[in-house]
């Protein structure tokens, strides 16, 4: 093994002493049973860790990350991760959680060849096509890159709600809302992006109203 990754099973001893002599509960009761209220899609940028974002303890966020933050309705991972977390967890709100200075967004918006990644990216540059007018008015660079970052979330909100298993739930009556959350990498806050949706009959108008 090397030296690099001895450290991080070092520092994972010592993390686990500190929590046992903070709660010496804490492990037992982890090991117990998980029953979040939330399910988390968000960026699996390093930079961006659901927890810690919003000072929660592990157990209390199910959590499925994928470049961009992408919902894509043939990925059956992130699919099987929304059925697990709906129908098993019973989860009461989903969050799709992108963040500004996405790598992935930026990778869409420019013109080079990536290789392989270009088929997922090719998920958000249909999110540009859709709204091409909206972000080429947009002059300065850095708000078009903020506002395309912002648009991806609310389409990726829009695939969610589109599911069949988020359509089944809202059918048979169980408490369940989507909402759409954009991180600043710059100081640490989130941005509701105002698109929240808890039945099929706000789905639509809802979305409509943040798409104008």
């Amino acid at each position: 093994m090397s030296m690099k990754l001895g450290t991080l099973f070092q520092k994972n001893r010592e993390w686990a002493a500190k929590v046992n002599a903070e709660d010496p509960d804490f492990f037992h009761k982890l090991s117990e049973q998980q029953k979040p209220d939330y399910l988390w899609i968000g960026c699996a940028d390093s930079r961006v860790p659901a927890n810690q974002i919003v000072d929660l303890l592990p157990g209390e966020v199910f959590v499925h990350r994928n470049i961009a933050n992408v919902v894509v309705h043939t990925d059956l991972n992130c699919l099987s991760v929304i059925q697990y977390a709906v129908e098993v967890l019973r989860v009461k709100h989903i969050m799709v959680v992108g963040h500004y200075g996405c790598g992935g967004i930026k990778a869409a918006m420019e013109p080079n060849d990536l290789g392989l990644i270009e088929n997922w990216l090719r998920h958000i540059k249909d999110v540009y096509r859709l709204h091409k007018a909206e972000v080429d008015g947009i002059t300065d660079e850095r708000a078009r890159f903020d506002r395309m970052c912002e648009l991806n979330v609310i389409e990726q909100v829009s695939n969610v709600c589109q599911t069949s298993i988020v359509h089944n739930a809202w059918q048979r009556g169980q408490e369940l809302t989507v909402h759409g959350w954009c991180y600043s990498l710059n100081n640490g806050h989130i941005t509701d992006l105002e698109v929240t949706v808890s039945n099929e009959m706000e789905a639509k108008a809802a979305l409509d109203a943040v798409l104008l």
